[in-house]
């Protein structure tokens, strides 16, 4: 009794799912590798799976190459020469040897200058190394020098710079000061003069005059009668019947 006709659709069960994959893609590789075997053909074949999985074959040595001549025989691209395709991939592969060796050559240099793989080189080269340390020194010294002394001539020029505009606010704060004074007492500097001038004068004028030696004429608060003086020194008798006389 032979097998039903399988219906074509997803399998919903992801077990079944798994094992027909497994067993079918086993079939499809095992049919290309008869093929390019039994007809002598050229065969590539590649299979994603669902998680993104890479299953490949290929008949010839490279899949790219088979890659490449299914896109010039699909987009109709001219045939390149096979010598003049040789002649690129030589060129292409020398130039990438090139390439590759300088960059060792580069790091192989900077692991020197780290003081790093030192033990194959002879004695020429560690004495090379060494110069060119000492010349990469003096130029870091010579250039940080350099540096300093430029920070330092900017300083310099700020510190004028600060200088002249303090003493450029210090005349205006006095002039302004003097023009305030002036304001506020404007026969200051007359007056000082006209004291000045007068001193002599008054030093002169000293000499001329001289106090008078005389009492004063004008006699303020209670005054004496001349008769009841007189009275007084004549005796008590004699100032019975007299009474003193207030004069204003």
């Amino acid at each position: 009794m032979g097998r039903g006709r399988v219906e074509l659709k997803r399998i919903e069960n992801k077990i079944n799912r798994q094992v027909t994959f497994a067993k079918r893609r086993n079939g499809l590789l095992k049919k290309a590798y008869e093929l390019s075997v039994l007809c002598d053909a050229e065969v590539a074949l590649i299979i994603f799976s669902n998680r993104g999985k890479l299953y490949e074959f290929c008949s010839s040595s490279s899949m790219l190459k088979t890659l490449e001549r299914y896109k010039k025989c699909n987009y109709g691209a001219p045939e390149i020469n096979v010598s003049a395709r040789e002649a690129l991939e030589l060129s292409s592969q020398q130039e990438y040897l090139k390439l590759k060796a300088r960059y060792e050559e580069l790091q192989r240099s900077q692991r020197n200058l780290l003081g790093e793989d030192l033990g194959p080189l002879s004695c020429k080269e560690l004495e090379s190394l060494e110069r060119q340390l000492d010349t990469s020194l003096k130029q870091i010294r010579s250039a940080r020098t350099q540096s300093m002394l430029d920070t330092l001539t900017d300083l310099q020029k700020k510190e004028y710079a600060l200088n002249e505009a303090n003493r450029t606010l210090k005349q205006r704060l006095m002039e302004g000061h003097q023009v305030s004074t002036l304001h506020w007492h404007p026969n200051a500097q007359l007056e000082i003069g006209y004291d000045r001038q007068q001193e002599p004068q008054h030093q002169t004028g000293e000499a001329f005059f001289h106090p008078l030696d005389c009492g004063p004429t004008l006699q303020m608060g209670y005054q004496t009668d001349p008769l009841t003086a007189a009275a007084n020194e004549a005796g008590p008798s004699s100032n019975n019947n007299y009474m003193s006389i207030w004069y204003q």
